[in-house]
């Protein structure tokens, strides 16, 4: 199946013959759903610690960075802003002239709101020989659309999230990587340096890192730190081939295979070389104004608390394990796994190896918001491989939709994951996991695409914060709605949170 061109074409990504087998085999095969247990709630899964519980886990946080810790804030920032425009992409395509639909014309209406008014209007003067105002005035609304998207404008059709102006200040709009510099300084600094490493996609790494070296100095003189930025691009070892809807390869009009990025999933790669004891991960677009900060930094070392918090025990009973625990300190140890860490033994031997299995090895702390029916993920109690039940963030993808009981859990569930976790990632004798070791190979899913007019099935690898995390401790707290407010459509900016 498999000619000595695509052989030769797989070893240059860095693939191996074996990986392409495996992934065709899954487009025959597809993946399982995963067997559930319950939605997890409050009670069941996810804390919600009082006023109390929050200043212990804010001082816990506070004296593990006082400790020199190495810590890292991690944006997965590749992805274009193409997403967000698509309405307006519409209109500009469109076979009338005017504002027409309630989105359109929400946009023309408050369109001076937008942080990139001034630039917008720039461009348009320099273009279009007129301002926004001018140009609305005479019926030329797709003028303006139009130079807000195209490259010879503001190119914000093309322009990654992380590029584009998101909140007025007075001392001039800022973007969401300006925003991430921020959070940066203030809660993920220590040691007088905040570490941030920003995935981008290859075409836009150059001009992402001349933006931060243009910004960077700035925020570090506000803060009075100073700042470590480091960049990675999704590898190509991480793409996955297509298939044609009968499994076979698909091929490019030249006959070489399609490869097609593997989702954020291909992160784990990128997490596993960061250097750190700790990481924030939080996606480019959920940032706000300074003004709403405080909430999102309080609760940002609260969920770091909790992590560190109950790393410190974890790390005390592996250390009792290893000096030979005594029947009672067994099951002292089983309570905290079950109870703490809700990983719970279903017909298991919970002997010491049990034991030591379960707290060897990586640890998030996920925020998780009520669920306002927002598109996404919820957290779950899921079976593993091994028959345990733990607590895990799935899609709807990985959900069998043809049992009612699944479907009710993940309809009526109460919380939605909002990927604001921070990672433990270091064992108890300091030394860094291999983060891959842990992902569920079996929780990966197929989507249908199309090139050139044909159709296609793409394999995505198991979620960054789904099925590669899946043999993680995973600890689920509950976090206030206004510190998740990501921008999903051009219009999400005019919410009262980004203005």
């Amino acid at each position: 199946m498999l000619t000595q061109q695509d052989l030769e074409q797989i070893a240059k990504r860095g693939i191996s013959e074996k990986q392409i087998e495996t992934q065709l085999k899954q487009f025959e095969t597809g993946f399982p759903f995963l067997k559930l247990e319950a939605a997890a709630a409050v009670g069941n899964g996810i804390i919600a610690p009082n006023e109390e519980e929050r200043q212990k886990y804010v001082a816990a946080w506070q004296q593990y960075k006082a400790e020199g810790k190495r810590i890292v804030k991690f944006v997965p920032a590749s992805g274009a802003a193409s997403r967000m425009f698509k309405n307006m992409f519409a209109f500009v395509d469109a076979d009338y002239d005017t504002p027409t639909t309630d989105f359109e014309k929400k946009y023309f209406d408050q369109i001076e709101k937008f942080a990139f008014y001034d630039a917008l209007d720039a461009v348009c003067r320099k273009n279009e020989g007129k301002g926004i105002k001018e140009l609305m005035a005479e019926g030329k609304y797709k003028a303006v659309a139009a130079q807000m998207l195209k490259p010879e404008g503001l190119n914000y059709g093309q322009l990654p999230k992380g590029m584009l102006l998101f909140h007025k200040y007075d001392e001039g709009a800022r973007t969401p990587m300006e925003e991430h510099l921020v959070e940066g300084a203030l809660y993920a600094a220590s040691n007088g340096e905040a570490h941030v490493h920003f995935t981008v996609s290859h075409e836009h790494i150059e001009f992402f890192k001349q933006k931060v070296a243009e910004k960077a100095d700035l925020f570090a003189k506000k803060y009075g730190i100073s700042y470590d930025i480091t960049f990675s691009e999704q590898k190509p070892s991480t793409d996955t081939v297509a298939a044609n809807p009968d499994n076979t390869p698909f091929r490019n009009d030249d006959n070489s295979l399609l490869f097609r990025p593997g989702g954020h999933g291909a992160l784990i790669e990128n997490l596993n070389e960061i250097e750190a004891d700790v990481i924030f991960i939080k996606n480019i677009d959920n940032v706000v104004p300074d003004r709403l900060k405080p909430e999102t930094v309080e609760w940002k070392q609260v969920i770091a608390g909790v992590l560190v918090t109950l790393q410190a025990k974890a790390f005390a009973y592996l250390r009792t394990l290893d000096a030979g625990a005594s029947e009672e300190q067994l099951k002292e140890i089983a309570q905290f796994v079950e109870n703490e860490l809700c990983c719970r033994a279903k017909g298991q031997t919970v002997d010491a190896a049990y034991l030591y299995k379960k707290l060897n090895r990586p640890m998030r702390v996920c925020g998780v918001v009520k669920n306002v029916g927002e598109p996404g993920g919820g957290p779950f109690l899921t079976y593993n491989q091994d028959g345990t039940v733990s607590l895990q963030i799935l899609e709807s993808s990985q959900i069998d939709t043809k049992n009612e009981e699944y479907m009710k859990m993940f309809t009526q569930g109460t919380h939605f994951n909002p990927v604001d976790l921070v990672c433990a990632v270091k064992d108890y004798k300091g030394q860094p996991f291999n983060l891959p070791e842990f992902v569920d190979k079996t929780t990966g899913f197929i989507s249908s695409k199309s090139k050139s007019g044909k159709e296609l099935k793409a394999l995505e690898l198991p979620g960054l914060w789904n099925g590669a995390m899946s043999d993680w401790s995973t600890i689920f707290v509950e976090v206030p709605l206004g510190t998740f407010n990501p921008v999903k459509t051009v219009n999400d900016l005019l919410r009262e949170q980004h203005q």
